[in-house]
């Protein structure tokens, strides 16, 4: 009898317990997605701002410490994200179940961010992986402000016995969302309920123009250009629009004028003296 806690397994013993089930699923045509971590958990900028974020929170530092642990040793045999969940399976003296449920960025807040980050995101591959400025960095992983949520816009839950606000194999599940997101840094944006395109699209759409518009009196018409370049005006705009000039036409071949015929003049016979 084990007054609700089961013996300690061995992090060698939950792996061999592990690679059985994986193959036992294979065979059953279901495949796992785990988390292969190693002594650093998250290497690029969104697993390790993940983690970071993760570790401000005082309400979960005590279990923390054993869910990096977890991660490391292959525990968390499957991961998934999806829109506002997390759902796992991590490997403990039995198999343990773990959802993680997280809230959506409100509107404002999304809104927000966008505007704040207008002119300094010029692609979504320059977001995805983390080239961007030190104050569009800071403003995205802003505490309560930012795309990572706050304890209050989680909530979660684990098969296991332990009573504990945070068990071990959550925690472990929590560092195994920052090592996917080194993967699949745009989970970031499915999880949180937005669209990573959007705020690429507002930043874009926030962009003031690099220089101001002529007056419009001192813009010269088409037919003056015309004139001093002596040019046609319909070439040019087919040349801006199509980025190629239009085809020419042949130049028509030109006749070979008619030969003139030379006019005959008629010899006046001389009349014949007479003998």
């Amino acid at each position: 009898m084990y007054y609700g806690w089961k013996p300690y397994v061995s992090a060698a013993q939950r792996r061999a317990k592990a690679e059985r089930l994986a193959a036992q699923m294979k065979k059953k045509g279901q495949t796992l997605s785990p988390v292969i971590a190693e002594r650093v958990i998250a290497k690029t900028f969104w697993g390790k701002a993940w983690c970071d974020n993760l570790e401000r929170y005082s309400d979960y530092e005590n279990r923390l410490p054993r869910g990096r642990t977890y991660v490391r040793n292959g525990s968390v045999i499957d991961l998934n994200i999806a829109e506002g969940k997390v759902s796992a399976q991590v490997m403990g003296s039995e198999l343990y179940k773990i959802t993680v449920n997280i809230a959506a960025v409100p509107k404002k807040q999304w809104q927000d961010i966008g505007a704040e980050c207008a002119g300094t995101i010029d692609s979504l591959v320059e977001l995805l992986q983390g080239r961007l400025s030190k104050g569009v960095m800071e403003r995205i992983c802003q505490p309560g402000k930012g795309l990572f949520p706050s304890p209050r816009e989680i909530s979660f839950d684990c098969s296991c016995p332990d009573w504990a606000a945070m068990c071990k194999h959550v925690a472990a599940v929590f560092y195994g969302v920052g090592a996917r997101l080194d993967e699949k840094p745009e989970l970031l944006f499915t999880l949180r309920k937005v669209d990573a395109k959007e705020l690429v699209a507002r930043a874009s759409a926030d962009l003031p123009l690099s220089k101001p518009l002529p007056e419009r009196g001192k813009v010269l018409d088409d037919a003056k250009i015309a004139g001093i370049f002596g040019i046609e005006m319909a070439e040019i705009a087919d040349v801006v629009v199509n980025k190629k000039p239009s085809a020419r036409k042949k130049p028509a071949t030109k006749k070979k004028p008619f030969a003139r015929k030379k006019k005959i003049v008629p010899v006046k016979k001389k009349a014949k003296k007479a003998a």
